[in-house]
């Protein structure tokens, strides 16, 4: 987490503005720390480490997270279902752009939204929303409404809890921590519903226990 912590300070927020285009814009996001990246960036502020004014780094962060996502519906629209015959590469994997399918199936247009709240699912969402040939006009209304909750939201939250964070004296990289687990947990959940996911994840967890025997 200290690491995680001078990375992010020594990058700047340019940077921060770059990865949090990549997200969706380079189909990065599975390993991404999107959510706490925000709440870290926007405490970051507050503190007087990112010399920045919070409106217009929310701004940027909304544009920058706008841009990826139309950015990977056109990839998606543009490349179609050969993007299914994709073989997986360090920045690609094939299993999340199927999770990806299997959410906006579920979910529909709305999936847009949802989807920038559930990691691995956020990097794909809008190239399957492409894929689909979902209207152009339907994908950029719900792009704007995901994008502006997600950044904003994960921006104000870590600059007003950078206050606290101060007052009550607790550590940043606690509070970071903390973060970062909340922001999986949508992920976790939707993981765990598949009762598929489920048995892969005992038999995972049972062929080490083997192992180690």
């Amino acid at each position: 987490m200290e690491n995680l912590l001078h990375a992010i300070t020594n990058l700047g927020p340019l940077a921060v503005i770059l990865v949090i285009f990549a997200e969706s814009g380079l189909m990065a996001g599975f390993f991404l720390p999107g959510d706490s990246l925000l709440f870290i960036a926007g405490t970051l502020v507050n503190q007087g480490i990112f010399h920045i004014n919070i409106f217009a780094f929310a701004s940027l962060l909304f544009g920058a997270a706008v841009v990826g996502n139309t950015t990977g519906y056109y990839i998606g629209h543009k490349v179609g279902r050969r993007l299914f015959q994709r073989p997986d590469s360090r920045f690609f994997r094939q299993e999340y752009l199927q999770q990806a399918e299997k959410f906006y199936e579920d979910n529909g247009s709305k999936a847009i939204v949802m989807a920038m709240f559930v990691p691995i699912v956020r990097a794909f969402s809008p190239v399957v929303a492409g894929i689909s040939h979902m209207p152009y006009k339907t994908f950029a209304t719900f792009n704007i409404i995901g994008a502006f909750v997600w950044t904003c939201g994960f921006t104000f939250l870590g600059y007003f809890a950078g206050t606290v964070i101060q007052k009550l004296g607790i550590n940043i990289e606690v509070a970071a921590l903390l973060i970062i687990f909340l922001s999986l947990l949508p992920g976790i959940a939707h993981v765990l519903k598949e009762p598929e996911n489920r048995e892969k994840i005992k038999h995972h967890i049972k062929k080490r226990i083997t192992r180690r025997k």
